[in-house]
């Protein structure tokens, strides 16, 4: 399935390039928090992560991400997506596709899955679904809501709000009987030096007895990142 997916992508981005709009970008980070809780060993576990983006005329695009990891012997994830975005309205855009995660170095393919998501944009204000069939481990159904908002203050800084909705069918993926928790975040962040610069406060309503012991990986923390766009 990966080797599809990645097959197709390379296919556009190599055979239509000349018609679409190419652009990159590299980031070192702190940490790796995905929807509130460290791919790392958490605190401060340097990530380097990085990807691709085609984009075409029509509002189609594929794109390629990737990052460190360590947990269960993996050592990266490759992520590859594609979709269309486009305006609806003067204020409205939409957004929608495909995503596949995957961990190339882990022995077999358990962990790797793929979701659909959609993303609407309003005023400044974007809301988010994802859905996944067979979610990370083979744990069943999962979804995710979001919302996400950037408010400009001063100048050239932004003020980032988010808050994520988690709900597994498969209880046993959390401790404790636990189904859902809510991930969010509080961040500013600005551009100097022809570099973006990001400080980002991430948390989740989790606690230790509901995410196996790992507290190191669930603790509330203060996430440091600096990104250039290529």
């Amino acid at each position: 399935m990966m080797k599809k997916v990645l097959g197709l992508m390379l296919l556009l981005a190599t055979g239509y390039a000349s018609a679409a709009e190419v652009s990159g970008n590299v980031t070192l980070a702190s940490d790796y928090r995905f929807r509130g809780i460290s791919q790392l060993e958490g605190g401060i576990s340097p990530a380097i992560q990085g990807g691709f983006d085609v984009a075409f005329d029509n509002g189609l695009y594929v794109g390629t991400w990737a990052s460190n990891v360590n947990f269960t012997g993996s050592a990266i994830e490759l992520d590859v997506y594609g979709g269309w975005a486009g305006d609806i309205t003067e204020n409205l855009n939409l957004d929608v596709g495909y995503l596949y995660y995957a961990y190339p170095k882990d022995s077999s393919d358990d962990l790797d899955y793929y979701e659909f998501y959609t993303k609407l944009t309003w005023i400044g204000i974007t809301f988010g679904a994802a859905y996944s069939p067979d979610y990370f481990a083979e744990t069943g159904k999962f979804g995710y809501f979001s919302g996400d908002y950037s408010w400009g203050f001063a100048e050239n800084f932004s003020l980032d709000l988010h808050l994520g909705y988690n709900v597994f069918e498969d209880e046993d993926f959390l401790s404790d009987d636990t189904d859902s928790y809510v991930d969010y975040s509080v961040g500013v962040s600005t551009s100097y030096f022809d570099l973006d610069w990001s400080a980002a406060w991430v948390g989740n309503s989790l606690d230790d007895d509901e995410y196996f012991g790992l507290d190191d990986l669930i603790d509330d923390t203060l996430v440091l990142s600096v990104s250039k766009s290529l």
